[in-house]
């Protein structure tokens, strides 16, 4: 029998209001990258691929056809990671604020685009790395927020999963918005949509992450329907 599978450690998660008093303590960028992992499960080098012409704020959507891992370009996980993932108004707000915030705002840049000097002319054409922005950004917020959990970037997938559960989300919903593979999966016409089902979950636990009031962050509210000039979408 296999044994390398297995899990030998419980995952760290975050409860609701470690995670509130995190977001207290994090600038902008900091910010929308951790309210992104938070709601949509995406993986690390998933999160760092991001380009803004997978993002639809029509659609309220976003789309994860790359992984970046050390700066080097690869496929995403599965054929199930490829699936769209919807995305909350409440956090399309704070995306949008970061799209009116960065200087990187082409279709072929990267949502979280370095701008560091020895980057050069590749300014906006590589992600942040993610690792250096957890251990010198968040992992600090972290400890100044009273956390004394080691927190990761798989922190947020893991604290994700826990709160879907926690709300009694039906299996196969959790497995969609995760976008794990199964042998189970249903092929058919359906198979690639964002079901009300699927957004009913995700924004019980954005209600759920949300504080009283926006105090924490100066991200304009803004929804994408008040803004013709954006023309963002996939």
């Amino acid at each position: 029998m296999r044994q390398s599978a297995k899990r030998e450690q419980v995952p760290i998660v975050l409860d609701v209001a470690e995670f509130q008093r995190l977001l207290g303590e994090l600038q902008l960028r900091e910010r929308v990258l951790v309210w992104v992992s938070m709601t949509t499960g995406l993986r690390r080098g998933e999160l760092a691929g991001l380009k803004w012409s997978d993002v639809s704020f029509e659609k309220l959507t976003m789309n994860s056809v790359r992984s970046v891992v050390d700066q080097k370009v690869g496929k995403v996980k599965t054929e199930a990671s490829k699936k769209p993932i919807p995305i909350d108004p409440y956090v399309a707000q704070d995306l949008l604020g970061w799209y009116h915030t960065t200087k990187y705002v082409r279709p072929d840049d990267y949502v979280f685009a370095t701008d560091a000097a020895r980057a050069g002319k590749l300014r906006g054409k590589q992600p942040l790395w993610l690792a250096k922005v957890m251990q010198y950004h968040i992992q600090p917020a972290a400890k100044r927020a009273g956390i004394s959990k080691t927190i990761g970037w798989h922190t947020f997938r893991h604290s994700y999963t826990t709160l879907l559960h926690a709300n009694g989300e039906d299996i196969k919903v959790v497995q969609e918005l995760l976008r794990h593979g199964s042998a189970k999966v249903t092929m058919d016409v359906y198979a690639q949509a964002v079901t009300q089902a699927k957004r009913t979950a995700q924004r019980r636990v954005v209600a759920s992450l949300r504080s009283e009031t926006r105090s924490q962050g100066c991200v304009p509210k803004m929804s994408p329907a008040q803004d013709p000039g954006l023309t963002v979408s996939h």
